[in-house]
């Protein structure tokens, strides 16, 4: 829940004595790349190819967590990466249990639709009918069709500018915290729009305390983990001695802290689980029968409801079409990650042909999706990407050692280079090293280089904007905070801060 997850045109030279050989020249550098790329497949098994992968990732700093990938419903990779544990040095194992963040979401929908199958739930129904003390003008508006799709409009509690500081760290009841967020007003008519809110699977999570007379946890263990024997998942706590128990991290850069506090009774029902991936696999497995639900209503759960981004949102899942080279067809992508501190997660499946990849990550952020868009394609024998370097990190090396202008010179000298990738989060997370201690312009020209990169994320404008503030630059402050704002409308931390600089 930590804040913040291009080319230059360069003139065209005419050398018409050189531009026989030169083209030729192009096109074997060309071939040699595109070689480097699609050799990779060539006599190694699509775990072979996973495992050198994945092993580069790891050898990048790039991901620090447990995998497993089936094909065809059988397992044909699994393995850990990195320390759950660094204090200890205790490796990473495919046994190691992660929270998971919200993929605890599909949990919550797969609940609800027991309900609803059950006749205690209806979609379509108010959630008054459900919380008669939930203020009546908004939670007659709102159905559990819309806390399912994110269409709710209930504002989105993690992005509460006093969230990290105030909120997150206190225990609540379900009860009490809901008073947190239900009062306020919609951000607009329920039903109109898809906005990401965890408010909304907080809000069903309490729901099925009230129809089922049980909590949320008890209701989980009872419904979904004892009837698929999931031993090593549940609703994590703090203070509860787990085996097995991965530690969170954050990266700064090539550094690692252990990740904030975060009390477990805010995530709750959109994202406070645990689990590992084996039980992850039996739980994909399971989707497959109706062992939990019907066909007719587990069909619910994937249906494409409201646009969501690239692709649609089912309940609980993001619904994505990705090209299948082999037949020529586009396929359908169910899936959903997760981020809570100190961990980032994704399951991601593709029903016709029972392919599952589960990523677990025990060091905050790190590009989940590029990995799994690689496995993907070597389960379909397509060409695929390995993993560059991080540009972020090496760059910041240089600004420590030789100053920011060498810092930037490297930057440019390197961002197209085979060997490097610029990542906004990682620019993000570099710029925010320097900022937290005490190098504030050195963060200022990160922060400017990464919107250079990314000029359509409003995160990127976001911090931008919050290191101009911290050298007391106001005027560039405000316009970096505005842009931020126009472009990710939802960014209530970037209007309440301007809200603030308007009045001082």
């Amino acid at each position: 829940m930590n804040k913040k997850q291009h080319q230059s045109l360069k003139p065209t030279i005419i050398m018409k004595q050189r531009s026989k050989h030169f083209a030729v020249k192009t096109i074997l550098i060309g071939l040699f790349i595109q070689l480097i790329t699609i050799s990779v497949s060539f006599g190694q098994t699509k775990a072979e190819q996973i495992d050198k992968l994945m092993n580069l990732y790891s050898e990048y700093g790039q991901f620090n967590g447990s995998i497993l990938v089936a094909d065809a419903g059988k397992v044909i990779y699994k393995k850990g990466f990195g320390m759950a544990n660094m204090e200890w040095n205790i490796p990473n194992q495919p046994d190691t249990k992660h929270r998971l963040g919200s993929v605890t979401k599909q949990f919550t929908a797969m609940l609800i639709l027991q309900l609803v199958e059950q006749g205690k739930l209806k979609l379509d129904a108010p959630i008054t009918t459900y919380l008669p003390d939930y203020p009546k003008a908004l939670g007659d508006k709102i159905t559990i069709h819309h806390l399912l799709t994110h269409t709710a409009g209930i504002p989105n509690y993690t992005s509460f500018p006093n969230f990290v500081k105030d909120i997150s760290i206190n225990p609540y009841s379900p009860e009490a915290f809901v008073k947190k967020f239900a009062d306020l007003p919609l951000e607009f008519t329920p039903g109109e729009k898809f906005a990401y809110s965890n408010s909304g699977y907080f809000l069903l999570g309490y729901i099925i305390e009230i129809v089922s007379g049980k909590t949320y946890e008890k209701f989980l263990q009872d419904n979904i983990l004892t009837p698929l024997k999931m031993n090593n998942t549940g609703f994590d706590h703090h203070e509860t001695i787990l085996k097995n128990r991965a530690s969170g991290y954050e990266k700064n850069g090539k550094n690692y802290s252990n990740a904030s506090y975060l009390d477990l009774s805010i995530p709750y029902a959109a994202g406070s689980l645990y689990s590992n991936v084996d039980d992850l696999y039996l739980w994909d497995q399971a989707l497959y029968t109706e062992q939990l639900l019907s066909t007719k209503n587990k069909e619910l759960l994937f249906n494409s409801y409201i646009p969501a981004g690239p692709g649609q949102y089912g309940y609980g899942w993001f619904i994505n079409m990705a090209f299948n080279g082999e037949k020529n067809e586009s396929i359908i992508v169910t899936e959903h990650g997760g981020g809570i501190n100190g961990f980032n997660t994704l399951l991601s499946r593709i029903p016709s042909d029972k392919n599952l990849v589960v990523l677990l990550n025990n060091t905050g952020g790190t590009n989940l999706n590029e990995m799994n868009k690689a496995i993907r394609n070597i389960l379909y024998n397509k060409p695929y990407s390995l993993p560059k370097k991080s540009l972020a990190n090496a760059f910041v090396d240089v600004i420590l050692e030789k100053g920011i202008a060498s810092g930037i010179e490297y930057f440019k000298e390197n961002k197209n280079s085979n060997t490097y990738a610029v990542n906004e989060n990682e620019m993000n997370s570099a710029g925010y090293q320097l900022l937290q201690t005490g190098k504030v312009k050195e963060a200022i020209e990160v922060f400017k280089l990464n919107v250079e990169a990314f000029p359509k994320s409003g995160n990127a404008y976001d911090s931008l904007g919050e290191a101009y503030l911290k050298n007391g630059d106001k005027k560039l402050a405000i316009i970096n905070y505005k842009k931020s704002v126009e472009l990710d409308p939802n960014n209530v931390n970037g209007k309440k801060v301007l809200e603030e600089i308007s009045k001082s």
